[in-house]
């Protein structure tokens, strides 16, 4: 892929949370509880609908060579379906203490996308790949940092025991999956800086006495898991 779009240079101790929110989409329809089950999931992917993916490519803040990478969206089946999110430790070189998927490099001994995010999920969160029931793909999601992530959706088993590695991973937690997919909770922000607007989706959830700011890459992620769904 070719960066034709001028670099966007991050704001002096830049903070998401302070760039104010231009639409709340409370006005587009949420994905039905009937829908988030195990069964209607298998189903969507077996049979998925036509539609198109809302986020492909963001504008870029980092100059370097492509990279491939994917990233699992881990639903883990409880009484209510949840999302696995981890906040990435604070010293990571890219997006560093964002929250983010277990994920990460293609290695080239991968035989897909689906063995790296397997693979890069039991690195980072100790998940068995035994524990996980892979349903499919979503449309890859070039990030600003130069990342090209194929996400890939599965369901984790309940009773799967999960470690975080603490190099990598500094929190782990889940989230309600619809909550996710009830667009009432995106919130789309945008910014001009150095001649690029740049936009990003943000999903706050209160994670009991936590403050977890879902935003950029894993949002948009999301937001592209949402529009599949209620296509």
């Amino acid at each position: 892929m070719t960066d034709t779009a001028p670099a966007f240079t991050p704001l002096p101790a830049f903070d998401p949370r302070q760039i104010p929110v231009a639409r709340v989409d409370a006005d587009l329809p949420t994905v039905p509880l009937a829908a988030q089950t195990p069964a209607a999931l298998r189903q969507r992917f077996a049979q998925p609908p036509p539609w198109q993916p809302e986020l492909r490519e963001e504008a870029k803040f980092m100059q370097r060579e492509m990279a491939a990478a994917a990233v699992l969206l881990p639903i883990v089946l409880r009484q209510e379906p949840m999302v696995l999110l981890t906040e990435r430790t604070a010293h990571l070189s890219t997006h560093s203490g964002q929250i983010a998927f277990p994920g990460g490099r293609v290695d080239a001994g991968d035989a897909s996308a689906s063995a790296t995010a397997l693979r890069e999920a039991q690195e980072e969160v100790g998940l068995d790949r035994a524990s996980v029931e892979v349903l499919g793909q979503l449309p890859t999601y070039t990030t600003g940092s130069s990342f090209v992530i194929t996400p890939v959706v599965g369901l984790v088993a309940p009773g799967a025991t999960l470690h975080a590695n603490p190099h990598e991973v500094a929190a782990m937690f889940e989230v309600p999956l619809a909550f996710l997919l009830n667009p009432a909770h995106h919130r789309l922000h945008r910014v001009q800086w150095q001649g690029v607007q740049r936009e990003w989706f943000s999903m706050p959830y209160q994670d009991g006495a936590h403050s977890r700011f879902i935003w950029g890459a894993t949002a948009g992620m999301l937001r592209n898991f949402y529009r599949f769904m209620s296509a």
